[in-house]
Protein backbone atom coordinates (compact mmCIF):
# COMPACT_ATOMS: atom_id res chain seq x y z
CA UNK A 1 0.00 0.00 0.00
CA UNK A 2 1.37 3.40 -0.99
CA UNK A 3 1.67 6.26 1.46
CA UNK A 4 -1.12 8.03 -0.43
CA UNK A 5 -3.40 4.99 0.06
CA UNK A 6 -2.53 4.91 3.77
CA UNK A 7 -3.45 8.60 4.05
CA UNK A 8 -6.76 8.01 2.23
CA UNK A 9 -7.59 5.18 4.66
CA UNK A 10 -6.80 7.40 7.63
CA UNK A 11 -9.01 10.18 6.28
CA UNK A 12 -11.92 7.75 5.79
CA UNK A 13 -11.49 6.37 9.31
CA UNK A 14 -11.52 9.86 10.79
CA UNK A 15 -14.59 10.90 8.82
CA UNK A 16 -16.58 7.78 9.69
CA UNK A 17 -15.46 7.29 13.28
CA UNK A 18 -17.33 8.55 16.32
CA UNK A 19 -14.56 8.19 18.88
CA UNK A 20 -13.19 11.67 18.09
CA UNK A 21 -16.55 13.44 18.25
CA UNK A 22 -16.72 15.63 21.34
CA UNK A 23 -13.16 14.70 22.34
CA UNK A 24 -11.41 17.71 23.83
CA UNK A 25 -7.87 17.03 24.97
CA UNK A 26 -6.40 19.96 26.91
CA UNK A 27 -4.35 22.27 24.72
CA UNK A 28 -0.79 22.76 25.97
CA UNK A 29 1.29 25.63 24.65
CA UNK A 30 5.03 24.91 24.52
CA UNK A 31 7.43 27.82 24.18
CA UNK A 32 9.55 27.37 21.06
CA UNK A 33 13.30 27.79 20.93
CA UNK A 34 14.84 30.33 18.61
CA UNK A 35 18.19 29.91 16.94
CA UNK A 36 19.74 30.90 13.62
CA UNK A 37 16.55 32.70 12.61
CA UNK A 38 14.31 29.66 13.11
CA UNK A 39 11.77 28.66 15.76
CA UNK A 40 12.40 25.05 16.76
CA UNK A 41 11.03 22.55 19.26
CA UNK A 42 12.70 19.33 20.36
CA UNK A 43 10.39 16.38 19.80
CA UNK A 44 10.54 15.15 23.39
CA UNK A 45 8.33 18.05 24.51
CA UNK A 46 5.41 17.46 22.21
CA UNK A 47 5.74 13.67 22.36
CA UNK A 48 5.54 13.74 26.17
CA UNK A 49 2.49 16.02 26.05
CA UNK A 50 0.80 13.70 23.53
CA UNK A 51 1.69 10.64 25.58
CA UNK A 52 0.05 12.21 28.64
CA UNK A 53 -3.13 12.98 26.72
CA UNK A 54 -2.69 16.63 25.75
CA UNK A 55 -2.72 18.49 22.46
CA UNK A 56 0.60 20.32 21.97
CA UNK A 57 0.93 23.65 20.16
CA UNK A 58 4.08 25.72 19.74
CA UNK A 59 4.31 29.26 21.11
CA UNK A 60 6.80 31.03 18.82
CA UNK A 61 8.67 34.08 20.12
CA UNK A 62 6.91 37.25 18.97
CA UNK A 63 6.32 40.76 20.29
CA UNK A 64 2.59 41.22 19.68
CA UNK A 65 1.16 41.41 23.19
CA UNK A 66 -2.48 41.42 22.07
CA UNK A 67 -1.95 38.21 20.11
CA UNK A 68 -0.26 36.66 23.14
CA UNK A 69 -3.26 37.47 25.35
CA UNK A 70 -5.59 36.04 22.69
CA UNK A 71 -3.49 32.86 22.52
CA UNK A 72 -3.62 32.41 26.28
CA UNK A 73 -7.43 32.32 26.15
CA UNK A 74 -7.14 29.14 24.04
CA UNK A 75 -4.57 27.36 26.21
CA UNK A 76 -5.25 25.00 29.11
CA UNK A 77 -1.63 24.62 30.19
CA UNK A 78 1.88 25.83 29.37
CA UNK A 79 5.31 24.22 29.13
CA UNK A 80 8.24 26.61 29.33
CA UNK A 81 10.93 24.76 27.42
CA UNK A 82 14.71 24.75 27.74
CA UNK A 83 17.18 26.81 25.73
CA UNK A 84 19.73 29.59 25.97
CA UNK A 85 20.45 31.78 28.99
CA UNK A 86 18.22 34.58 30.21
CA UNK A 87 19.65 38.02 29.54
CA UNK A 88 21.12 39.25 32.87
CA UNK A 89 19.79 42.71 32.06
CA UNK A 90 16.32 41.36 32.94
CA UNK A 91 17.79 40.36 36.30
CA UNK A 92 19.34 43.81 36.74
CA UNK A 93 22.79 42.22 36.74
CA UNK A 94 25.97 42.70 34.72
CA UNK A 95 26.63 39.68 32.44
CA UNK A 96 29.42 37.18 33.04
CA UNK A 97 31.65 36.09 30.17
CA UNK A 98 29.99 32.67 29.97
CA UNK A 99 26.47 34.00 29.32
CA UNK A 100 24.97 33.24 25.89
CA UNK A 101 21.56 34.89 25.74
CA UNK A 102 18.54 34.53 23.48
CA UNK A 103 16.88 37.95 23.52
CA UNK A 104 14.07 36.91 21.13
CA UNK A 105 12.60 34.69 23.85
CA UNK A 106 13.21 36.55 27.07
CA UNK A 107 10.75 39.44 26.99
CA UNK A 108 7.89 37.33 25.67
CA UNK A 109 8.35 34.42 28.08
CA UNK A 110 8.79 36.64 31.14
CA UNK A 111 5.57 38.41 30.16
CA UNK A 112 3.93 35.05 29.42
CA UNK A 113 4.58 33.92 32.99
CA UNK A 114 2.89 36.99 34.46
CA UNK A 115 -0.13 36.64 32.19
CA UNK A 116 -0.46 32.91 32.85
CA UNK A 117 -0.19 33.32 36.62
CA UNK A 118 -2.88 36.03 36.58
CA UNK A 119 -5.18 33.63 34.72
CA UNK A 120 -4.46 30.60 36.95
CA UNK A 121 -3.17 28.63 33.93
CA UNK A 122 -1.16 25.50 34.92
CA UNK A 123 2.55 25.89 34.10
CA UNK A 124 5.44 23.44 33.91
CA UNK A 125 8.92 24.98 33.58
CA UNK A 126 11.75 22.79 32.29
CA UNK A 127 15.45 23.72 32.66
CA UNK A 128 15.50 27.29 31.30
CA UNK A 129 11.77 27.19 32.08
CA UNK A 130 12.27 26.94 35.86
CA UNK A 131 14.73 29.81 35.60
CA UNK A 132 12.20 31.85 33.62
CA UNK A 133 9.63 31.27 36.34
CA UNK A 134 12.07 32.42 39.01
CA UNK A 135 13.23 35.47 37.04
CA UNK A 136 9.69 36.57 36.20
CA UNK A 137 8.27 36.21 39.70
CA UNK A 138 11.04 37.78 41.78
CA UNK A 139 13.49 34.95 42.42
CA UNK A 140 17.23 35.01 41.80
CA UNK A 141 19.45 33.06 39.40
CA UNK A 142 23.03 31.93 39.21
CA UNK A 143 24.38 33.14 35.89
CA UNK A 144 27.01 30.45 36.23
CA UNK A 145 26.89 27.89 39.02
CA UNK A 146 30.58 26.94 38.81
CA UNK A 147 31.83 30.46 39.47
CA UNK A 148 28.99 31.70 41.71
CA UNK A 149 27.87 28.72 43.79
CA UNK A 150 29.56 28.51 47.19
CA UNK A 151 30.19 24.74 46.93
CA UNK A 152 31.95 22.55 44.35
CA UNK A 153 29.45 21.50 41.69
CA UNK A 154 28.87 18.12 40.14
CA UNK A 155 28.85 17.92 36.33
CA UNK A 156 25.58 19.58 35.29
CA UNK A 157 26.10 19.34 31.53
CA UNK A 158 26.33 15.63 30.87
CA UNK A 159 28.00 14.14 27.80
CA UNK A 160 26.06 10.86 27.89
CA UNK A 161 22.79 10.50 25.94
CA UNK A 162 20.12 13.04 26.87
CA UNK A 163 17.59 10.38 27.82
CA UNK A 164 19.85 8.81 30.45
CA UNK A 165 20.14 9.97 34.07
CA UNK A 166 23.43 11.41 35.29
CA UNK A 167 22.80 12.03 38.99
CA UNK A 168 20.29 11.76 41.83
CA UNK A 169 18.22 14.57 43.30
CA UNK A 170 16.60 14.55 46.73
CA UNK A 171 12.85 15.21 46.88
CA UNK A 172 11.12 17.05 49.69
CA UNK A 173 8.34 15.07 51.27
CA UNK A 174 4.75 16.41 51.01
CA UNK A 175 5.70 18.06 47.69
CA UNK A 176 4.04 17.54 44.33
CA UNK A 177 7.08 15.67 43.04
CA UNK A 178 7.20 13.36 46.03
CA UNK A 179 3.51 12.65 45.58
CA UNK A 180 4.07 11.83 41.91
CA UNK A 181 7.07 9.53 42.36
CA UNK A 182 6.63 8.28 45.94
CA UNK A 183 10.37 8.19 46.58
CA UNK A 184 13.02 10.22 48.38
CA UNK A 185 15.46 10.40 45.46
CA UNK A 186 15.06 10.55 41.72
CA UNK A 187 17.58 9.86 38.95
CA UNK A 188 17.64 12.80 36.50
CA UNK A 189 19.66 14.15 33.59
CA UNK A 190 21.37 17.54 33.48
CA UNK A 191 22.17 20.16 30.79
CA UNK A 192 22.72 23.58 32.31
CA UNK A 193 25.20 25.99 33.81
CA UNK A 194 22.63 28.46 35.13
CA UNK A 195 20.21 27.62 37.93
CA UNK A 196 17.76 29.09 40.40
CA UNK A 197 19.59 30.68 43.30
CA UNK A 198 16.55 31.74 45.32
CA UNK A 199 12.97 30.66 44.73
CA UNK A 200 10.46 33.52 44.42
CA UNK A 201 7.99 34.39 47.15
CA UNK A 202 5.09 31.96 47.09
CA UNK A 203 7.32 29.04 46.02
CA UNK A 204 9.20 26.33 47.87
CA UNK A 205 12.21 24.33 46.76
CA UNK A 206 11.20 20.68 46.40
CA UNK A 207 14.31 19.00 44.96
CA UNK A 208 18.04 19.47 45.56
CA UNK A 209 21.12 18.25 43.78
CA UNK A 210 23.87 16.56 45.84
CA UNK A 211 25.86 19.81 45.56
CA UNK A 212 23.06 21.99 46.92
CA UNK A 213 21.84 23.24 43.54
CA UNK A 214 18.08 23.80 43.37
CA UNK A 215 16.60 21.16 41.05
CA UNK A 216 12.86 21.82 41.43
CA UNK A 217 10.37 24.27 42.93
CA UNK A 218 6.61 24.50 43.15
CA UNK A 219 4.02 27.09 44.07
CA UNK A 220 2.75 27.10 47.63
CA UNK A 221 0.24 29.86 46.80
CA UNK A 222 -2.49 27.51 45.58
CA UNK A 223 -1.37 27.82 41.96
CA UNK A 224 -0.60 24.80 39.71
CA UNK A 225 2.98 25.75 38.89
CA UNK A 226 5.93 23.35 38.91
CA UNK A 227 9.50 23.85 37.70
CA UNK A 228 12.28 21.27 37.26
CA UNK A 229 15.89 21.90 36.36
CA UNK A 230 16.34 18.65 34.43
CA UNK A 231 14.83 17.58 31.09
CA UNK A 232 12.08 15.01 31.77
CA UNK A 233 10.94 15.08 28.14
CA UNK A 234 14.19 13.46 26.97
CA UNK A 235 13.52 10.17 28.75
CA UNK A 236 10.58 9.24 26.52
CA UNK A 237 12.89 9.34 23.50
CA UNK A 238 14.70 6.36 25.03
CA UNK A 239 11.36 4.56 25.58
CA UNK A 240 11.73 5.39 29.26
CA UNK A 241 8.41 6.51 30.73
CA UNK A 242 9.72 7.06 34.23
CA UNK A 243 9.27 10.85 33.93
CA UNK A 244 5.74 10.71 32.58
CA UNK A 245 4.19 11.43 36.02
CA UNK A 246 5.34 15.05 35.58
CA UNK A 247 3.50 15.41 32.27
CA UNK A 248 0.52 13.47 33.61
CA UNK A 249 0.33 16.01 36.45
CA UNK A 250 0.31 18.89 33.97
CA UNK A 251 -2.39 17.31 31.80
CA UNK A 252 -4.48 16.53 34.87
CA UNK A 253 -4.31 20.15 36.01
CA UNK A 254 -4.95 21.42 32.49
CA UNK A 255 -7.97 19.12 32.07
CA UNK A 256 -9.53 20.49 35.24
CA UNK A 257 -8.79 24.05 34.12
CA UNK A 258 -10.36 23.37 30.72
CA UNK A 259 -13.50 21.93 32.32
CA UNK A 260 -13.78 24.98 34.59
CA UNK A 261 -13.44 27.34 31.63
CA UNK A 262 -16.18 25.48 29.78
CA UNK A 263 -18.47 25.77 32.81
CA UNK A 264 -17.80 29.50 33.09
CA UNK A 265 -18.55 29.98 29.40
CA UNK A 266 -22.08 28.57 29.58
CA UNK A 267 -23.46 29.88 32.88
CA UNK A 268 -23.65 33.18 34.73
CA UNK A 269 -20.77 33.46 37.20
CA UNK A 270 -21.97 35.87 39.88
CA UNK A 271 -20.42 37.41 42.98
CA UNK A 272 -23.24 38.84 45.10
CA UNK A 273 -21.27 41.30 47.22
CA UNK A 274 -18.20 43.50 46.86
CA UNK A 275 -17.28 46.89 48.29
CA UNK A 276 -15.18 48.28 45.43
CA UNK A 277 -17.10 51.60 45.39
CA UNK A 278 -15.33 52.47 48.65
CA UNK A 279 -12.10 52.53 46.65
CA UNK A 280 -13.79 54.31 43.76
CA UNK A 281 -14.47 57.01 46.33
CA UNK A 282 -10.72 57.21 46.94
CA UNK A 283 -9.89 57.62 43.25
CA UNK A 284 -9.69 54.03 41.95
CA UNK A 285 -10.99 53.31 38.45
CA UNK A 286 -12.66 50.06 37.42
CA UNK A 287 -10.96 49.92 34.00
CA UNK A 288 -7.47 50.07 35.53
CA UNK A 289 -5.65 47.08 36.97
CA UNK A 290 -4.40 48.09 40.41
CA UNK A 291 -3.27 45.88 43.30
CA UNK A 292 -5.47 47.74 45.77
CA UNK A 293 -8.69 46.99 43.87
CA UNK A 294 -9.68 43.33 44.18
CA UNK A 295 -12.51 43.60 41.65
CA UNK A 296 -11.72 45.42 38.42
CA UNK A 297 -12.30 44.78 34.72
CA UNK A 298 -8.99 42.94 34.32
CA UNK A 299 -9.45 40.66 37.32
CA UNK A 300 -13.05 39.89 36.39
CA UNK A 301 -11.83 38.92 32.92
CA UNK A 302 -9.00 36.74 34.23
CA UNK A 303 -11.28 34.97 36.70
CA UNK A 304 -14.06 34.69 34.09
CA UNK A 305 -16.49 36.43 36.43
CA UNK A 306 -19.57 37.74 34.63
CA UNK A 307 -21.38 39.74 37.30
CA UNK A 308 -20.38 41.67 40.39
CA UNK A 309 -22.87 43.22 42.80
CA UNK A 310 -21.20 46.44 43.92
CA UNK A 311 -22.63 48.09 47.01
CA UNK A 312 -22.79 51.63 48.30
CA UNK A 313 -21.50 50.94 51.81
CA UNK A 314 -22.39 53.19 54.73
CA UNK A 315 -20.69 52.95 58.08
CA UNK A 316 -23.22 53.15 60.91
CA UNK A 317 -22.96 56.63 62.37
CA UNK A 318 -25.16 58.80 64.58
CA UNK A 319 -28.90 58.91 63.92
CA UNK A 320 -29.73 62.55 64.50
CA UNK A 321 -31.45 64.47 61.70
CA UNK A 322 -28.23 65.89 60.25
CA UNK A 323 -26.41 62.53 60.27
CA UNK A 324 -29.34 60.74 58.63
CA UNK A 325 -29.47 63.38 55.90
CA UNK A 326 -25.73 62.94 55.31
CA UNK A 327 -26.17 59.15 55.06
CA UNK A 328 -28.83 59.51 52.36
CA UNK A 329 -26.60 61.92 50.43
CA UNK A 330 -23.60 59.62 50.68
CA UNK A 331 -25.59 56.66 49.37
CA UNK A 332 -26.69 58.74 46.39
CA UNK A 333 -23.13 59.92 45.76
CA UNK A 334 -21.73 56.38 45.82
CA UNK A 335 -24.44 55.09 43.48
CA UNK A 336 -23.61 57.91 41.07
CA UNK A 337 -19.93 57.03 41.39
CA UNK A 338 -20.67 53.42 40.41
CA UNK A 339 -22.51 54.66 37.34
CA UNK A 340 -19.60 56.92 36.43
CA UNK A 341 -16.85 54.33 36.91
CA UNK A 342 -18.66 51.66 34.92
CA UNK A 343 -19.59 54.25 32.31
CA UNK A 344 -15.86 54.62 31.61
CA UNK A 345 -15.84 51.01 30.37
CA UNK A 346 -18.38 51.22 27.55
CA UNK A 347 -18.25 48.08 25.43
CA UNK A 348 -16.54 46.12 28.23
CA UNK A 349 -18.81 46.56 31.26
CA UNK A 350 -22.31 47.89 31.89
CA UNK A 351 -24.76 48.47 34.71
CA UNK A 352 -27.44 45.74 34.77
CA UNK A 353 -30.82 46.08 36.45
CA UNK A 354 -32.51 42.75 35.64
CA UNK A 355 -31.45 39.09 35.49
CA UNK A 356 -32.10 39.04 31.73
CA UNK A 357 -29.61 41.84 31.21
CA UNK A 358 -26.89 39.64 32.71
CA UNK A 359 -27.41 37.07 29.94
CA UNK A 360 -27.62 39.77 27.28
CA UNK A 361 -24.35 41.28 28.44
CA UNK A 362 -22.64 37.89 28.64
CA UNK A 363 -23.62 37.09 25.06
CA UNK A 364 -21.87 40.32 24.01
CA UNK A 365 -18.77 39.68 26.12
CA UNK A 366 -19.68 42.51 28.49
CA UNK A 367 -19.26 42.34 32.27
CA UNK A 368 -22.33 43.22 34.35
CA UNK A 369 -22.30 45.41 37.44
CA UNK A 370 -25.39 45.46 39.66
CA UNK A 371 -25.91 48.09 42.34
CA UNK A 372 -26.75 47.41 45.97
CA UNK A 373 -26.78 49.29 49.27
CA UNK A 374 -25.07 47.98 52.39
CA UNK A 375 -26.83 49.37 55.46
CA UNK A 376 -30.44 50.55 55.54
CA UNK A 377 -29.07 53.58 57.35
CA UNK A 378 -29.13 55.01 53.82
CA UNK A 379 -32.93 55.25 53.98
CA UNK A 380 -32.88 57.55 56.98
CA UNK A 381 -36.43 57.85 58.30
CA UNK A 382 -37.99 58.48 54.91
CA UNK A 383 -39.42 55.23 53.59
CA UNK A 384 -39.88 56.81 50.15
CA UNK A 385 -36.11 56.56 49.77
CA UNK A 386 -36.64 52.82 49.21
CA UNK A 387 -38.61 53.63 46.05
CA UNK A 388 -36.07 56.22 44.94
CA UNK A 389 -33.09 53.89 45.39
CA UNK A 390 -34.95 51.13 43.58
CA UNK A 391 -35.54 53.52 40.67
CA UNK A 392 -31.77 54.04 40.60
CA UNK A 393 -31.24 50.35 39.92
CA UNK A 394 -30.51 49.13 43.46
CA UNK A 395 -31.26 45.39 43.44
CA UNK A 396 -30.90 44.72 47.17
CA UNK A 397 -30.32 46.51 50.44
CA UNK A 398 -28.60 45.07 53.49
CA UNK A 399 -30.87 46.11 56.35
CA UNK A 400 -28.02 47.03 58.71
CA UNK A 401 -24.27 46.86 59.20
CA UNK A 402 -22.20 46.71 62.38
CA UNK A 403 -24.54 48.59 64.66
CA UNK A 404 -28.25 49.01 65.29
CA UNK A 405 -30.12 51.46 63.08
CA UNK A 406 -33.72 52.59 62.81
CA UNK A 407 -34.66 49.46 60.86
CA UNK A 408 -33.29 46.60 62.97
CA UNK A 409 -30.71 45.28 65.39
CA UNK A 410 -27.28 44.33 64.11
CA UNK A 411 -25.27 41.29 65.10
CA UNK A 412 -22.99 43.80 66.87
CA UNK A 413 -25.74 46.01 68.27
CA UNK A 414 -27.38 46.54 71.65
CA UNK A 415 -30.68 44.79 70.89
CA UNK A 416 -32.36 48.17 70.71
CA UNK A 417 -35.50 46.90 68.96
CA UNK A 418 -35.42 43.20 69.88
CA UNK A 419 -35.22 42.46 66.14
CA UNK A 420 -37.02 44.50 63.49
CA UNK A 421 -38.47 47.84 64.55
CA UNK A 422 -41.97 48.85 63.47
CA UNK A 423 -40.32 51.16 60.95
CA UNK A 424 -38.16 48.23 59.84
CA UNK A 425 -41.21 46.08 59.15
CA UNK A 426 -42.59 48.85 56.95
CA UNK A 427 -39.22 49.06 55.14
CA UNK A 428 -39.27 45.32 54.43
CA UNK A 429 -42.84 45.55 53.14
CA UNK A 430 -41.90 48.51 50.92
CA UNK A 431 -38.85 46.63 49.61
CA UNK A 432 -41.10 43.70 48.72
CA UNK A 433 -43.49 46.05 46.95
CA UNK A 434 -40.75 47.80 44.96
CA UNK A 435 -39.05 44.49 44.02
CA UNK A 436 -35.89 45.24 46.02
CA UNK A 437 -34.34 42.17 47.63
CA UNK A 438 -34.02 42.10 51.43
CA UNK A 439 -30.47 41.24 52.58
CA UNK A 440 -29.94 40.01 56.15
CA UNK A 441 -26.17 39.73 56.30
CA UNK A 442 -24.98 41.65 59.40
CA UNK A 443 -28.42 41.36 61.07
CA UNK A 444 -28.89 39.95 64.57
CA UNK A 445 -30.43 36.51 64.82
CA UNK A 446 -33.73 37.98 66.08
CA UNK A 447 -33.75 40.47 63.20
CA UNK A 448 -33.25 37.54 60.84
CA UNK A 449 -36.27 35.64 62.17
CA UNK A 450 -38.45 38.76 62.20
CA UNK A 451 -37.58 39.65 58.61
CA UNK A 452 -38.11 36.08 57.46
CA UNK A 453 -41.61 36.20 58.94
CA UNK A 454 -42.35 39.70 57.70
CA UNK A 455 -41.14 39.38 54.11
CA UNK A 456 -43.58 38.14 51.49
CA UNK A 457 -40.72 37.32 49.14
CA UNK A 458 -37.57 35.20 49.50
CA UNK A 459 -34.69 36.95 51.20
CA UNK A 460 -30.93 36.75 50.74
CA UNK A 461 -27.86 36.77 52.92
CA UNK A 462 -25.47 38.31 50.41
CA UNK A 463 -22.25 37.48 52.27
CA UNK A 464 -22.64 35.16 55.27
CA UNK A 465 -20.97 31.87 56.17
CA UNK A 466 -21.60 28.95 58.56
CA UNK A 467 -21.65 29.44 62.32
CA UNK A 468 -21.30 25.68 62.84
CA UNK A 469 -17.83 25.86 61.26
CA UNK A 470 -16.86 29.28 62.61
CA UNK A 471 -18.70 30.51 65.70
CA UNK A 472 -19.14 34.16 64.79
CA UNK A 473 -22.30 36.21 65.15
CA UNK A 474 -21.97 37.31 61.51
CA UNK A 475 -22.53 33.72 60.41
CA UNK A 476 -25.74 31.72 60.07
CA UNK A 477 -26.71 28.80 62.28
CA UNK A 478 -27.81 25.60 60.63
CA UNK A 479 -31.37 26.32 61.80
CA UNK A 480 -31.28 29.74 60.14
CA UNK A 481 -29.98 28.21 56.94
CA UNK A 482 -32.68 25.54 56.89
CA UNK A 483 -35.37 28.17 57.44
CA UNK A 484 -33.89 30.37 54.74
CA UNK A 485 -33.93 27.45 52.30
CA UNK A 486 -37.52 26.54 53.21
CA UNK A 487 -38.59 30.12 52.43
CA UNK A 488 -36.88 29.98 49.03
CA UNK A 489 -33.94 32.23 49.92
CA UNK A 490 -30.20 31.94 49.39
CA UNK A 491 -27.07 32.26 51.53
CA UNK A 492 -23.94 33.48 49.77
CA UNK A 493 -20.70 32.25 51.35
CA UNK A 494 -18.49 35.16 52.47
CA UNK A 495 -14.74 35.03 51.78
CA UNK A 496 -13.73 37.07 54.82
CA UNK A 497 -11.11 35.14 56.79
CA UNK A 498 -12.50 35.90 60.23
CA UNK A 499 -15.90 34.48 59.26
CA UNK A 500 -14.38 31.25 57.95
CA UNK A 501 -11.95 30.38 60.73
CA UNK A 502 -11.82 31.61 64.32
CA UNK A 503 -8.10 32.35 64.28
CA UNK A 504 -8.50 34.43 61.12
CA UNK A 505 -5.98 32.36 59.16
CA UNK A 506 -8.42 30.93 56.63
CA UNK A 507 -7.50 29.85 53.09
CA UNK A 508 -9.49 28.79 50.06
CA UNK A 509 -9.72 25.34 51.63
CA UNK A 510 -11.78 26.79 54.49
CA UNK A 511 -14.04 28.58 52.03
CA UNK A 512 -14.66 25.29 50.26
CA UNK A 513 -15.50 23.64 53.60
CA UNK A 514 -18.13 26.30 54.29
CA UNK A 515 -19.61 25.99 50.81
CA UNK A 516 -19.88 22.21 51.06
CA UNK A 517 -21.32 22.33 54.59
CA UNK A 518 -23.92 24.87 53.61
CA UNK A 519 -24.88 22.75 50.60
CA UNK A 520 -25.26 19.76 52.94
CA UNK A 521 -27.53 21.78 55.24
CA UNK A 522 -29.55 23.83 52.77
CA UNK A 523 -29.35 21.85 49.55
CA UNK A 524 -27.45 22.90 46.46
CA UNK A 525 -30.41 25.06 45.33
CA UNK A 526 -29.87 27.68 48.06
CA UNK A 527 -26.13 28.40 48.26
CA UNK A 528 -23.98 30.91 46.40
CA UNK A 529 -20.88 33.09 46.77
CA UNK A 530 -20.56 36.69 47.97
CA UNK A 531 -16.87 37.51 48.25
CA UNK A 532 -16.89 40.77 50.26
CA UNK A 533 -13.86 41.72 48.15
CA UNK A 534 -12.63 45.25 48.84
CA UNK A 535 -14.54 45.11 52.11
CA UNK A 536 -12.19 42.72 53.91
CA UNK A 537 -12.77 39.59 51.85
CA UNK A 538 -9.89 37.73 50.24
CA UNK A 539 -7.88 34.66 51.22
CA UNK A 540 -4.76 32.78 50.18
CA UNK A 541 -5.98 30.93 47.10
CA UNK A 542 -8.88 33.37 46.67
CA UNK A 543 -7.10 36.68 46.73
CA UNK A 544 -9.22 38.64 44.25
CA UNK A 545 -11.72 38.18 41.41
CA UNK A 546 -9.10 36.58 39.15
CA UNK A 547 -9.12 33.48 41.39
CA UNK A 548 -12.76 32.51 40.83
CA UNK A 549 -11.86 30.08 38.02
CA UNK A 550 -9.59 28.31 40.51
CA UNK A 551 -12.44 28.06 43.03
CA UNK A 552 -14.53 26.35 40.36
CA UNK A 553 -11.76 23.77 39.91
CA UNK A 554 -11.69 23.08 43.64
CA UNK A 555 -15.46 22.64 43.80
CA UNK A 556 -15.27 20.28 40.83
CA UNK A 557 -12.67 18.27 42.72
CA UNK A 558 -15.15 18.10 45.62
CA UNK A 559 -17.56 16.29 43.31
CA UNK A 560 -19.96 19.08 42.37
CA UNK A 561 -21.40 18.55 38.89
CA UNK A 562 -21.63 21.23 36.22
CA UNK A 563 -25.33 21.53 37.05
CA UNK A 564 -24.54 21.99 40.75
CA UNK A 565 -21.93 24.62 39.97
CA UNK A 566 -24.27 26.54 37.69
CA UNK A 567 -26.66 26.80 40.63
CA UNK A 568 -24.02 27.86 43.14
CA UNK A 569 -22.32 30.33 40.81
CA UNK A 570 -25.44 32.24 39.90
CA UNK A 571 -28.66 30.41 39.08
CA UNK A 572 -29.77 30.22 42.73
CA UNK A 573 -29.30 33.93 43.28
CA UNK A 574 -30.89 34.82 39.94
CA UNK A 575 -33.97 32.77 40.85
CA UNK A 576 -34.48 34.76 44.06
CA UNK A 577 -33.85 38.01 42.21
CA UNK A 578 -36.38 37.05 39.53
CA UNK A 579 -39.02 36.15 42.13
CA UNK A 580 -38.47 39.45 43.94
CA UNK A 581 -38.69 41.30 40.64
CA UNK A 582 -41.93 39.54 39.75
CA UNK A 583 -40.41 37.93 36.65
Amino acid sequence: MSKADELDNLIRQMESGTDVLGFHAPVIGISGNFRDGDCTLAQGYYMSVLEAGGTPVVIPPYDNEKSLVSLLDTLDGIVLSGGADIDPDYLREEPLDCVSVNPRRDAQELLLVHLAVARQIPVLGICRGIQTLAAALGGKLYQDIRSQHDRPCIEHSQTIARGLPSHQVSLEKDSVLYGLFQKDTLAVNSFHHQAVKEAPAGFRVTAWGPDGIIEAMESVSFRPILGVQWHPECFLLENDRSMMPIFNWLIGQASLFRRAKELHSKTIILDSHCDSPMLFDEGAHFYKKTPELLVDLHKMTAGRLDTSFMVAYLKQEERDEESLKAAVQKADRLLTLIDDRIGECKGYAAIATTPNELWQNKSKGIKSIVKGIENGYAVGLDIDNVDRFRSRGVAYMTLCHNGDNDICDSHRGNNEHNGLSEFGKRVVERMNKTCMMVDLSHASEKSFWDALECSSKPIICSHSSSRALCDHTRNLTDDQMRALACSGGVAQVCLYSGFLKKDGNATVEDAVRHIMHMIDVMGVDHVGIGSDFDGGGGLPGLEDASWFISLTERLMAEGLSDSDLSLVWGANFLKVWSINAGL
